[in-house]
């Protein structure tokens, strides 16, 4: 009975640690992490916030200051409602504002047939902005024909 006991210790001990080696030598574990290019207008410092917590949720993130954040939007396809203080570039994505990395991961994983997501102005309380928000902030679709109600998730 001793000797039943200890083997099965052994198989459960056994089948644990091949569960943990499998887990961490999964090609997940190795990947490289996700590259963001953050383009921000030079006089703003909340975009530097945002790109410190990008990079805090496992991104590797370039912030590149430039004095026309407009023009790019412009050449991405973003409507004039949906800029906002900073423009990202996302594994082919455009994600503009302080966007949570929920919305972001939940793009990235769904890959829907959209320019990007943008919360356009700067609304309280989001990764990279203080104060406090009353409430929900809607994150806007990117569309290629323009629109800018469609609504891709809400944060509360």
């Amino acid at each position: 009975m001793r000797n039943t006991n200890t083997m099965l210790k052994f198989r459960r001990s056994t089948a644990l640690l091949a569960a943990l080696l499998a887990a961490l030598l999964s090609p997940q574990a190795f990947a490289a992490p996700t590259m963001v290019t953050l383009y921000k207008n030079l006089q703003c410092t909340c975009c530097e916030a945002h790109a410190k917590y990008l990079d805090e949720q496992g991104f590797k993130v370039e912030v590149k200051p430039v004095p026309d954040l407009h023009s790019i939007n412009k050449k991405a396809g973003v409507p004039d409602a949906l800029e906002g203080c900073h423009t990202s570039f996302i594994d082919g994505y455009v994600v503009i504002g302080h966007v949570p990395v929920d919305a972001i991961r939940k793009l990235l994983a769904e890959r829907p047939k959209i320019i990007g997501i943008s919360i356009p102005e700067m609304p309280a309380k989001l990764p990279g902005m203080p104060g406090i928000r009353f409430k929900p902030v809607s994150i806007y679709e990117i569309t290629a024909d323009g629109s800018t109600s469609k609504i891709f998730m809400t944060v509360p």
